[in-house]
């Protein structure tokens, strides 16, 4: 069988381990892969659901670090914030698809949670960097994106990118309850929850500066390209 000795994971980290037969029959040396702030964000959430994300994003990591160093094999975890890029991810096409189908995008309160939107292209940039750095051997690093800002902006710079002027009401907490049973009955919402309305107001900012420092890290202001809320 072919040797492949360097391997990076972008599927959920948590398929990982069905893998690690496949890797070891690979002769696998070193394995990049890709987790989330999630585990740290979604810990204390009001959703069941979510804290079922962290704690499945939690035990796969350890799971990866204990098979990989059980094994010999070398291996680096990456956690990004909140990926955007090329119209394919979770987070701002999601956005994007909303507004076109209504017109406005609701928020709680004054959304003035801190954000850091990565986009799509620099996490890929910081996996090739971490196949070959040999600094980052058994390290988990935080991945960020190189501007913060508030939730409410973040939305705002959508609506500009789509060349509309911001239609943001703010909401209650009661009437994103019931949208939120209404919407999930829609397959594309079925993922939504009232949760992510209240870390609206919710800081999600993480350092990268030992990304920085081990795998010269520098990722790109949060700015949307038309192919990037081209959904």
């Amino acid at each position: 069988m072919r040797v492949t000795p360097y391997w990076i994971c972008v599927a959920p980290i948590w398929v990982l381990p069905e893998q690690f037969v496949l890797l070891e029959a690979h002769g696998a040396r070193r394995v990049v892969v890709l987790s989330s702030t999630s585990r740290f964000t979604k810990d204390d959430s009001s959703d069941p659901e979510e804290q079922a994300i962290a704690l499945r994003l939690a035990d796969a990591e350890a799971r990866v670090r204990e098979w990989a160093e059980s094994r010999g094999v070398e291996w680096v975890i990456l956690r990004p914030t909140l990926i955007y890029g090329l119209g394919r991810d979770k987070n701002i096409a999601e956005i994007v698809r909303f507004i076109r189908r209504f017109g406005f995008f609701p928020l709680f309160g004054k959304a003035n949670g801190l954000r850091q939107p990565i986009h799509a292209s620099d996490v890929a940039g910081v996996c090739l960097a971490a196949l070959q750095a040999p600094c980052a051997t058994n390290r988990a690093y935080n991945i960020s994106g190189g501007e913060t800002l508030t939730y409410r902006d973040m939305v705002a710079c959508v609506f500009s990118t789509l060349g509309h002027r911001p239609r943001l009401p703010t909401v209650p907490l009661w009437a994103f309850r019931l949208a939120v049973a209404v919407l999930r009955r829609l397959r594309r919402y079925r993922q939504w929850s009232t949760a992510m309305a209240e870390r609206m107001n919710r800081d999600m900012v993480f350092d990268h500066a030992e990304a920085a420092r081990d795998l010269n890290f520098k990722p790109r202001a949060f700015a949307l390209s038309a192919e990037d809320v081209a959904t």
